[in-house]
């Protein structure tokens, strides 16, 4: 629980800090939708397939705080830093980097208590490696899309 403390900390913070470009509206669309896409995708994953879990294998309390108030700074981190302008190139190199950033912290949270929180089933490093681009992507095509409703909505379309 010690890291899983520690990394709410962290992330939030340097969430909240770096942020230069995500509006009041555009975190809250973030959040909400980082929590209820990563719910849904752990109703079946982790409890249906019992690929991974946080903490204990049964549903769990603790399991939710993961879900609510970790995930959603880290995409709120990407987005923020994500080089929109940048050739495609970078943009690859930048979801690249990220990714492997995201892989060593899961590492790390698969580590014993207190440290680690998180524990595979089935699942493995590579299986994260393959998916974590994947979700990037949707996150990023789901924040355009808010971009694109703030705009319209505004006027300036």
């Amino acid at each position: 629980m010690i890291g899983l403390i520690l990394a709410i900390v962290v992330f939030n913070l340097t969430a909240f800090k770096i942020n230069k470009i995500l509006t009041v509206n555009q975190i809250v669309h973030i959040w909400v939708f980082t929590v209820a896409f990563q719910s849904l995708f752990d109703i079946m994953v982790e409890f249906k397939f019992h690929a991974y879990w946080y903490f204990g294998k049964e549903v769990e309390w603790s399991g939710l705080i993961p879900h609510l108030i970790l995930v959603p700074p880290v995409n709120i981190t990407f987005l923020n830093w994500f080089p929109y302008s940048a050739k495609i190139l970078k943009k690859a190199m930048y979801i690249f980097f990220f990714v492997i950033a995201i892989l060593l912290y899961e590492l790390v949270t698969l580590l014993p208590e207190p440290w680690g929180y998180f524990h595979y089933g089935w699942w493995t490093i590579w299986h994260a490696a393959i998916l974590d681009p994947v979700l990037l992507l949707i996150l990023l095509g789901y924040y355009k899309w808010i971009c694109r409703l703030e705009r319209k909505v505004l006027g300036k379309n």
